[in-house]
């Protein structure tokens, strides 16, 4: 998706996303540091966006690539807006009757009479072809 003539690319973000760059021949990410670093723009390199907490607007959060030209010149840019959503599993953990969102016993599950957890059963087969 990069712009003819572009070697290399820079990345900008909000502070509520964390951005990895994934390039060829390395197991691990390189994390996306300060808005001057560059990377060369080569087959087999990716983004990998994440967000730890929940958006309190939509599109509150952005992205920018910047695509450059061999000796730095800036060529274009392209951003995707991003909207964080909370899900959570809320249970009756401690198996009293109350749904409660932040039971400390919902993180594990123990047999018995006194025990206490939920079990989950998801359906994952293919309802339609």
């Amino acid at each position: 998706a990069a712009p003819a003539g572009a070697v290399a690319f820079g990345v900008k973000h909000t502070d509520g996303v964390s951005v990895d760059v994934l390039l060829r021949g390395r197991a691990e990410p390189e994390a996306v540091a300060g808005a001057g670093t560059r990377w060369p723009l080569d087959e087999g390199t990716a983004l990998r966006f994440s967000m730890s907490r929940a958006s309190s607007e939509v599109n509150d959060n952005k992205v920018t690539v910047s695509f450059y030209a061999d000796g730095g010149k800036p060529i274009n840019q392209a951003g995707v807006f991003l909207t964080g959503i909370g899900i959570s599993l809320d249970v009756d953990a401690d198996q009293d009757g109350v749904v409660e969102k932040n039971s400390p016993n919902k993180a594990s599950w123990a047999w018995g009479p006194e025990g206490h957890g939920a079990i989950l059963l998801v359906s994952c087969d293919k309802e339609l072809p």
